[in-house]
This record gives C-alpha cells, structure tokens and sequence, in this order.
C-alpha cells in the first residue's frame, strides 16, 4: 500500500484531540486484562515488603479481604505466592505438600469468601519451601535433580488443585514438568483446572525483591542458570514454549515482562495462543523509586508499562500495580 504524501496526509489529524485519539487507539487497557499477585504469611499482621513499596504480605484472615478487592474492581485473577516460615522449610521441601500449608489455607479463605467470583493462580515450585531456595531437589554435589523434582512437583499441583485452585502455574522450569502435571490433574478428575505454564522464564537480575518476599533470597544457594533461561537466547523461548503446548498447557507465560517484550511478540506470532507476562518485582520497585525520585508521574509510569505488554501481544500481565491500575482505568 502507498500512503498519499504531505500534506494530503497529515498523521497529526488524528491525533489532534481526545476523542479522535480514543477513536482510532490500536489498543486498550481493561482490569481484566490484569493479575494479582499476592504474598501470604503466617503472621497475625499485614507485613510491609521493604524492597517493594506499597506491597505487603498478607495473613490468611485478610487475604480473602484483597481478593475481594480485586474482584470489586474487575481484575479477574489472583495469584497466590506463600512466605513459609523458615522452621517449615527443608532440603526437600515436603511443606509443599502439606495439605494444611499456608497457600492451601490461604485457596480456602479466598474460596470461601468469594467462591468462583475470582480465579487463584497457584505457583508451583519448591522455592518458597526448601532451605537451600532453590526451585527444586538438589543433590550432594549441587545439581538441581530434574526427573526428582517434577515428581515432588505433581504432587504440589494435585495438593493445590485439592485446595481449590483454578489456575496451576509452575514457574520451576524442569523439563517435563507441565506433561506430568496434566496427567496427574486428568487422572485424579481436575479436569477443568487450567496450566498456565512459565514457559519462558529467564535468569534474571529484576527477580531480587520477590525473593525477599517470599523469604528465600538469603537462603539461596548458588543460581538459578542452569534451569532458567539464559537472557541472550530468544529462538530457545519458542521451543520451551512449543514443548509446553504439546504437554498440555492451556496459556504460557514470558518472565519478566518489560525487557522481554520481544519474546513476548514472538510467542504470540508464532502460535497464537493466551500468551501472559509477568511484570516482576524489580520492575515494580524501579517504578516506584522512579516516582518517588520526581523522575516521572507514578500513574503515568503505570499504565504506560502495562499499554506496552498489550501492544507487544499479551492476553494479560501479572503485575503489583493491578488493583491500582484497575482503579485509575476504571476512572478514566
């Protein structure tokens, strides 16, 4: 196509007032385009995360409260991500498993106050569960045990799925991981209960605040390379993403969000399913320092950032700005 040249084309015509900029605007930002994430502790108080302003985490007797909260506002989903305390974690991480753990107690707040008024994304990793922090079962040299490890993850899946969960997501980046979950939700009857898959999850710097909250980022031994994913590669995301697929995951999810926003192109070009991004918590916490240093206007910063990852493809993003953002859209 040739495009009539200036000045029988001005493309400064559409954009010269409001309602002709809203006209004709490629994309748009809605609550249920969001996810929020939520941490959840043991404690008897609402615990302020000092690495990420204006996060908290929550005990089981207000969790349900910040559900609530997001449903009133639109958001469609949460996600649920434990603090365990430190005399619960071990070397093999068998808390996860416990059908009385915190994010099993903290589904069933949340399923008894608001029943299917709001799905729960659960994390499926060991994690927030062992002392070393790694994501899975190490061996005595250090290795992080694949083939041991998805095994423990199945059973995490079916004890969340069990609670209640809608949502399974396992953000551990084993290989194998996602085809033994689904078969273990098909044959113990949870059917219906989705995988969102952390398909492409790279070992990134921006995870350091998260860490903290979930209480595993002094513990860790080591790093996460030899699982995640190297931040050089982009062609290797499209086959984690193929794998996952064909294993039976219903959506994937590219992480972190904002300095991945090609992959997250990618992935949606080449297959043309509900692609997700995470905007991570050191995302979060250099927008936050952004504004509280004059740099910018927080609101702006926000919804700035989350227009992006709809532009690049996503279906939606999980980000700690959610209940925020679905607020300031709602008023727009």
């Amino acid at each position: 196509m040739t495009n009539p040249a200036y000045p029988a084309l001005r493309m400064r015509r559409t954009r010269a007032t409001s309602w002709s900029r809203a006209m004709v605007a490629e994309n748009r930002l809605h609550p249920t385009d969001l996810i929020w994430p939520l941490f959840v502790t043991d404690a008897d108080e609402e615990q302020p995360i000092a690495t990420m302003p204006g996060v908290s985490r929550w005990p089981v007797a207000q969790i349900a409260e910040r559900a609530a909260e997001a449903r009133d506002v639109g958001i469609p989903c949460i996600a649920l991500f434990p603090n365990t305390q430190p005399d619960l974690r071990s070397d093999d991480g068998t808390e996860a498993l416990n059908p009385n753990n915190l994010m099993c107690r903290a589904i069933g707040a949340i399923k008894e106050a608001c029943g299917s008024d709001i799905g729960i994304l659960t994390d499926v990793a060991l994690d927030p569960y062992t002392a070393h922090g790694q994501d899975g079962l190490v061996s005595g040299d250090g290795q992080v045990l694949n083939d041991d490890t998805v095994s423990v993850l199945v059973e995490q899946a079916l004890n969340q799925a069990h609670a209640g969960a809608d949502i399974i997501a396992p953000s551990d980046m084993m290989d194998g991981r996602v085809v033994a979950i689904r078969a273990a939700l098909e044959g113990d009857g949870y059917t219906n209960v989705q995988i969102m898959a952390y398909a492409a999850k790279y070992a990134s710097a921006f995870y350091g605040p998260f860490r903290d909250a979930v209480g595993s980022g002094g513990l860790l031994k080591g790093d996460k390379k030899t699982y995640q994913m190297d931040p050089a590669n982009g062609e290797e995301a499209l086959r984690e993403v193929a794998l996952d697929l064909a294993e039976g995951a219903d959506s994937v999810m590219v992480k972190p969000g904002l300095a991945y926003l090609d992959i997250v192109t990618k992935v949606k070009a080449r297959f043309e399913v509900p692609v997700f991004a995470y905007q991570v918590s050191g995302e979060y916490a250099m927008i936050e320092a952004a504004a509280a240093a004059g740099a910018g206007d927080r609101d702006a910063l926000m919804l700035e950032t989350l227009l992006a990852f709809k532009r690049a493809g996503t279906s939606g993003v999980l980000t700690y700005h959610a209940l925020d953002a679905a607020r300031l859209i709602g008023d727009l």
